[in-house]
């Protein structure tokens, strides 16, 4: 059973009782805004919590990358998990908050952790192996390298405060068509997809705990399933085959102006320990 702090509404300006209303209107795309707040001084692998709350996750097989699990506020993201629609276990690349910096304060509205597949470490290290953690979380292509590369990627939101499923859908597809008309390539397959993506999410709701999950397929599917009551589900609730909005979400997430720079911050430190250390075993063999 999740467990969320409700002392975190006493700290929230009036008027600011949901997600929605701190989403403002970025020109690109999707559901993705600039914050200006300054990012405090965590360690990247764990965050102050009230409590520790275990992450939905179910077991996985022992061979897995040397990653760790993280805690990120109530929650723990797990080493490892199996995706929903998916047969192979991903390890944790990172994980972070997505927040805004609102009258002064830093409010914080979802816990996000990517996962990928052990393929992306042997992808990655071609060209960045030999990269420091703070080069790779400015490198834009870095991240872009993340969100394109030839192997399976799983992202989790998890609510810090309550969102509809409408709020939601409608902020990362308003932002997608305005992007894809921009850069002339909105076609009607990516009309269709945002179709599909809004009635997913049209009668859907999320209360703090609650997760939003995305399985994203090298072959271009975005699998789409939702958790509330601390599991992760083996199968997805609909399967979307457009490849541009698939990439998309991992992209507003961890882009050049994704949502949550702690979650980048986090994944460039923890590939970078974990290229290196796939160095060092390959130089002891």
């Amino acid at each position: 059973m999740v467990v969320f702090d409700q002392s975190i509404h006493s700290r929230i300006p009036d008027g600011w009782r949901s997600a929605r209303d701190a989403l403002p209107n970025p020109p690109y795309c999707p559901f993705s805004f600039k914050s200006s707040a300054r990012i405090p001084p965590v360690a990247i692998d764990h965050y102050t919590a009230a409590s520790r709350t275990s992450h939905p996750t179910r077991k996985a097989p022992a061979k897995m990358p040397a990653a760790t699990e993280m805690q990120v506020e109530l929650f723990t993201f797990p080493a490892s998990v199996k995706p929903p629609g998916s047969p192979h276990t991903l390890f944790l690349g990172g994980a972070g908050v997505r927040g805004l910096e609102i009258e002064g304060k830093f409010i914080k509205f979802t816990a996000i952790g990517v996962y990928l597949e052990e393929a992306a470490l042997p992808y990655l290290a071609g060209k960045w192996k030999d990269k420091a953690a703070e080069e790779l979380k400015d490198s834009t292509e870095f991240f872009r390298d993340i969100v394109t590369g030839p192997y399976e990627k799983f992202t989790q939101v998890t609510m810090i405060l309550p969102l509809t499923g409408a709020q939601y859908s409608e902020k990362v597809t308003e932002n997608c068509v305005a992007f894809w008309k921009s850069v002339g390539t909105y076609t009607e397959a990516q009309a269709k997809a945002v179709e599909q993506f809004i009635q997913v999410f049209k009668e859907e709701t999320f209360p703090p705990g609650a997760s939003i999950l995305f399985t994203h397929s090298p072959a271009g599917s975005l699998t789409i399933a939702f958790s509330k009551e601390g599991k992760i589900p083996e199968d997805g609730k609909v399967v979307i085959e457009n490849k541009q909005l698939s990439e998309a979400i991992l992209e507003s997430i961890i882009g050049k102006h994704g949502v949550s720079p702690h979650a980048k911050e986090s994944l460039a430190t923890r590939i970078s320990e974990l290229l290196k250390g796939d160095m060092e075993r390959k130089g002891d063999a």
